[in-house]
């Protein structure tokens, strides 16, 4: 239901299934199919989104048989990213991710022309116009490749810059609406964008900020917010971004407290990282929104006195000193930390560290939201929009 709202629909009704496995041409079976249809000529809906991932055959069929346009999550997550992209590399990034998923659902476009019947000379256009299309998309998806290459030389450029400069790095990540820009604004008075909804911005901010003469200035970057199911398009057309993830020395995994599935998110959000690699990172749990789920400010270690979980909330502004002393007390334990961080006079000045970079999960907003369909691990499932 969150995805569908985030996208601009308007849910109507929603249909649950469950089966032992799914149906080769419908998903959910013809039985369901029909029942579907009968919800779609009842309530007027104009699409029908299923919460899981469909094959170019399924979604055909069931266009076909509903009469009407048929989403899977995977084109949804895209819808919204699109949606949401702003700048120029989040735009490529994400139009790269809309063809790869778009080469594997191409049909013949001049069906009216296309041949009956096989044989030479007897090979019609619509064939012809097949082949274009695939030929279109693939130079396209390699002169995107080639632009956020460049792209990504770039921001090495710049990851080298600070490895000289034994700059520690801070990446923010969790699952979509956690509060992670909330949190990055609370730290870092960047001011980036945030809002009570999902996937609010795929632009990743990165700032510089001091934190005592121990260790200097550090840079904190606000990535993109993770989801189940995260479409595998995506993970590749923004792994370049993701990189700032990989490259950084400690993660805080932002966690919604008052989320009654925030297991789950923790658990969704720790595939993704060790999908990217960036599952050998260091990691603390940060506990955020405890003003809504009624705990107090803390700090907690594990069986080697090494802190980790800190409990926070970024719009009250409890439990950020515990944090920022999370993060002095993981940058002493770096490698290298003896040679860390010299008092600079104009490195204090500058906490507007350069960075803008368009990213997978956009900046996550900052209120709780009730937890949905699209937050759990569900059974199959469609909804239907007006």
């Amino acid at each position: 239901m969150l995805l569908s709202r985030s996208a601009g629909a308007d849910p109507i009704s929603t249909i649950t299934a469950k089966r032992s496995s799914p149906d080769s041409a419908y998903f959910v079976g013809s039985g369901k199919a029909d029942e579907i249809g009968d919800a779609v000529v009842n309530d007027g809906l104009e699409i029908v989104i299923f919460n899981h991932a469909l094959s170019p055959a399924q979604q055909r069929n069931l266009e076909k048989r509903l009469n009407v346009r048929v989403l899977d999550r995977t084109s949804l997550i895209l819808d919204i990213f699109a949606q949401r992209a702003k700048s120029h590399e989040g735009k490529l990034q994400v139009e790269l991710a809309q063809l790869q998923h778009l080469a594997t659902r191409l049909i013949r476009g001049w069906t009216h022309l296309e041949r009956q019947k096989g044989g030479i000379g007897l090979r019609g256009p619509g064939e012809t116009q097949l082949e274009t299309d695939r030929r279109l998309i693939g130079e396209r998806v390699k002169s995107l490749r080639a632009r956020l290459e460049k792209l990504h030389k770039q921001r090495e450029t710049q990851r080298r810059a600070r490895g000289r400069n034994h700059t520690f790095s801070v990446s923010l990540v969790g699952y979509t609406n956690a509060g992670k820009s909330t949190l990055f604004n609370a730290v870092t008075k960047a001011g980036v964008y945030v809002a009570d909804q999902l996937f609010a911005t795929l632009d990743t901010t990165s700032r510089r900020v001091y934190l005592g003469q121990d260790v200097g200035n550090v840079v904190i970057s606000d990535t993109v917010g993770f989801v189940r199911e995260l479409p595998h398009q995506l993970v590749a057309a923004f792994r370049a971004t993701l990189e700032e993830t990989i490259h950084a020395d400690l993660l805080l995994h932002v966690v919604d407290a008052a989320s009654p599935v925030r297991m789950e998110q923790i658990e969704q959000v720790n595939l993704v990282l060790k999908e990217i690699g960036a599952d050998h990172i260091p990691q603390i749990l940060v506990w955020n929104k405890i003003d809504a789920a009624g705990l107090e400010p803390s700090v907690e270690r594990d069986e080697y006195a090494t802190i980790s979980r800190v409990f926070v909330s970024a719009q009250k502004g409890s439990g950020l000193d515990l944090l920022r002393d999370a993060i002095v007390e993981m940058a002493k334990k770096a490698p290298g930390s003896a040679h860390l961080y010299q008092d600079d006079e104009a490195a204090l000045q500058d906490d507007q560290f350069d960075g803008q970079y368009d990213q997978h999960d956009g900046a996550a907003p900052d209120q709780a939201e009730e937890p949905g369909e699209d937050d759990r691990i569900s059974t199959h499932s469609q909804v239907g929009t007006r």
